[in-house]
């Protein structure tokens, strides 16, 4: 069990490392490559909102939403408020986040802190259930999480298959590391809902010569 004492730690750490400059976007590149221009973004855990604020950057219409207000509050404190709301994984649906104000369907969806581990079986599995429901036609599901404990690549797996998403990339890392079932410790996973791409059928960089 986490603590309220070790989240207090956490946040502190965190305001720290904003305040010094770190590069905590990572998150955010690997989502902005993957997505078209201009996309609805909604972040599940949001915590500290770095992600959240690289992805407004890039000019894309991100939300977060976070349970644990010590955490929130880093990034409520730090960036835009109006960008995040609190609400657990739990409570999620369309109608929690139209009642919060915030879009009902997003082009992609992310839960990258180790959130999957701290659920229980079943709420993994409703929580992917929740997110199949919010997402666009074509739309993206970025996991990323520790690979060992609870809610690993495994869970995540079934829990996907009984939401109707496919696992379409798995990587070690937010650089597109190989993942090994046997040595990686973390994992990416890239999840699509039935249905087209929400992305320009025109791929940006790519010029076909004929």
């Amino acid at each position: 069990m986490t603590t309220n004492a070790e989240y207090a730690g956490y946040a502190a750490k965190m305001r720290r490392l904003i305040a010094e400059g770190a590069d905590l976007e990572a998150e955010a590149r690997f989502v902005d490559m993957l997505v078209g221009r201009r996309s609805s973004v909604l972040d599940i855990g949001c915590g500290h909102g770095s992600a959240v604020s690289g992805l407004r950057a890039r000019g894309h219409s991100a939300f977060g939403i976070d349970p644990t207000r010590v955490v929130f509050n880093v990034a409520l404190d730090t960036f835009d408020p109006t960008w995040f709301r609190e609400l657990a994984v739990e409570s999620l649906s369309a109608r929690a986040l139209a009642d919060l104000g915030i879009p009902r369907s997003y082009d992609a969806i992310m839960m990258t802190g180790n959130v999957p581990a701290f659920l229980s079986p079943g709420s993994l599995v409703r929580a992917f259930g929740s997110v199949s429901a919010l997402l666009s036609p074509g739309g993206f599901f970025i996991v990323g999480t520790s690979s060992k404990p609870r809610g690993g690549p495994l869970d995540q797996d079934l829990a996907a298959d009984s939401a109707g998403l496919t696992l379409t990339n798995r990587f070690s890392d937010w650089h597109l590391g190989r993942f090994s079932r046997e040595d990686s410790a973390w994992s990416v996973s890239v999840y699509t809902a039935p249905g087209d791409s929400p992305r320009s059928d025109v791929a940006e960089g790519i010029f076909i010569l004929r």
